[in-house]
């Protein structure tokens, strides 16, 4: 196909040049230019005749420095007045999702990772206590033969007390991982595998049945990248947070941010904008705080067990149907939802099956509409779990306060590995932290104290697209246990009320046996890592 190709001057390819990839195709991506001046640039767009690199030339190119450097000083000034000539003369929101910056949020703890990682509209990675040991403290210890500093949150009006109970936690921790995984090497000695591999499969594995040890409160590194309109949301968050440390990274975070997309957030900092959101936040967390002690909803009570519960259907097998042969008809969905529902049940489910077939992989998804169909789960699981499971955007997440009401399970592996009796100590100190911190009137800072192995209740409400990423993902066998038994039984109760959608889900592992989950995973790295290098 051909396309138009524009004709600059020599002049003009000069100026184009140091932030346009290529100047004679249709599609090129901008490059040495700050995030303020790529949303106006875009914003404008939406408004403007021409293209995009003539847009530069007529409106941008002015304000930038000679030679093609970033833009800094005045320069920078400039192009944040741009920004709000745009923005102003908008007004709409969107603009906002036109720039983002990558931010780094280090030595944070498991709760507040959760607070961070609450928005959709945003990418983040996060430390891995999957993969990470946290068996050495990261500062040497004041005296000879002290532990030193263990990776965990800490505030003097804590008290003691606390550093007291977490040194005991990590401690445990720390003594106990060799033995188990010294316990897995026999439990699954070496056979044919790489010895990298099979080595780093132990480890993985020893990691995996510990890490419910690890209290809330252990430090996490987040890296983030989000627009400035997700950024915006995430200051508001952390700035109306009850938790003190939410509110002391979200300062940092707001200036740290100001100095690269000052003018995306800058509605923050305003008391008639920013000031106003945040009053709001905190008003509607005090008012939905005053009607659930007014109603006596304020116990904490549930099964002392996990549990995974689908409490809410909405749509069926038909409406699936129905939308996702909508887009390739010409009739309204009404009729053709009528069609499908005359036809055989039998075959309906023919054509439900053969919409879904031919998926080679997980990664291969099905229509979009596979979105008209959604189920609402209720899960008790170990903190650890939900920590993975709510990390999926394209669903609602919503939990409630970490407490030790629901209790905390061992796993069976690390009573079979000698290490129950220390794994039960180090719940019963976290508990007794917990309590102590919460009589103390620190309700928000007491989950800090509590192992990863203690249960929370939580809802996960997704579409059926979105079931069959979690459910095949999340169910594979190097998954940790404890959120492969939730996919597992999401899928269950999903096939109970729709055996059609169910049995699409093709990819769903339902086995359950004791194994060793990273094998196959390290043996796939080691073989690539072979190949580059040209080794055996």
């Amino acid at each position: 196909m051909r396309y138009p190709v524009e004709t600059f001057s020599d002049e003009e390819r000069l100026l184009l040049e140091p932030h346009f990839s290529n100047l004679d195709r249709p599609v090129f991506t901008l490059t040495n230019l700050p995030e303020t001046v790529k949303g106006a640039l875009f914003a404008r767009y939406s408004r403007y005749q021409g293209t995009l690199r003539r847009l530069y030339l007529d409106e941008f190119a002015a304000d930038v420095p000679a030679g093609g450097r970033p833009f800094d000083g005045a320069a920078g000034e400039r192009a944040a007045q741009l920004y709000e000539r745009v923005f102003i003369g908008y007004g709409d929101d969107s603009v906002a999702q036109l720039g983002g910056a990558h931010l780094a949020c280090e030595w944070v703890s498991n709760v507040l990772t959760k607070v961070l990682q609450r928005g959709r509209l945003a990418a983040y990675l996060e430390q891995s206590t999957r993969y990470i040991p946290y068996d050495a403290p990261i500062e040497p210890g004041a005296e000879p033969g002290s532990p030193g500093s263990w990776r965990y949150w800490r505030d003097e009006e804590l008290g003691p007390a606390f550093g007291r109970a977490m040194d005991e936690i990590f401690t445990i921790y720390s003594r106990t991982l060799a033995g188990v995984g010294a316990w897995a090497e026999r439990r699954w000695p070496r056979g044919e595998e790489p010895r990298a591999a099979w080595e780093r499969s132990i480890r993985a594995k020893a990691l995996d049945l510990l890490r419910g040890l690890l209290p809330a409160a252990t430090l996490s590194h987040v890296g983030i990248y989000a627009s400035g309109q997700a950024y915006e949301q995430l200051l508001l968050r952390l700035a109306a947070s009850p938790l003190p440390e939410a509110r002391a990274v979200g300062a940092m975070a707001h200036e740290e941010l100001a100095a690269v997309i000052p003018s995306f957030i800058s509605r923050v900092g305003r008391p008639e904008r920013g000031g106003e959101w945040i009053s709001y936040l905190e008003r509607r967390r005090e008012a939905t705080e005053r009607w659930v002690a007014r109603l006596g909803l304020d116990r904490r009570e549930g099964p002392d067990a996990p549990a995974v519960e689908l409490v809410h259907v909405d749509g069926d097998e038909d409406l699936l149907l129905a939308a996702s042969l909508y887009e390739a008809t010409g009739l309204p969905e009404a009729e053709v939802t009528r069609r499908i529902g005359a036809l055989d049940p039998i075959e309906r489910e023919q054509i439900l099956a053969e919409l879904a077939d031919g998926r080679g992989n997980r990664r291969h998804r099905p229509g979009r509409g596979w979105e008209a169909v959604r189920y609402r789960f209720e899960i008790v699981s170990d903190y650890g779990g939900f920590r993975d499971l709510q990390r999926h955007r394209m669903l609602t997440c919503q939990w409630q306060s970490l407490s030790p009401d629901l209790g905390a399970g061992v796993p069976d592996e690390v009573v079979a590995a000698g290490a129950g009796g220390d794994y039960e100590r180090a719940l019963e100190v976290s508990r007794a932290e917990f309590e102590r911190l919460e009589d103390e009137g620190r309700q928000e800072e007491a989950p800090y104290a509590l192992c990863l192995g203690y249960r929370i209740r939580y809802i996960l409400d997704m579409n059926a697209r979105e079931a069959m990423h979690v459910c095949e993902l999340r169910s594979g066998r190097e998954g940790h246990p404890t959120y492969r038994a939730v996919a597992q039984a999401m899928h269950e109760q999903i096939s109970a009320v729709h055996p059609a959608i169910g049995a699409a889900m093709r990819h769903v592992d339902s086995s359950s046996e004791p194994r060793l989950e990273r094998i196959m995973s390290e043996i796939r790295t080691h073989r690539r890592r072979a190949a580059l290098s040209g080794r055996p």
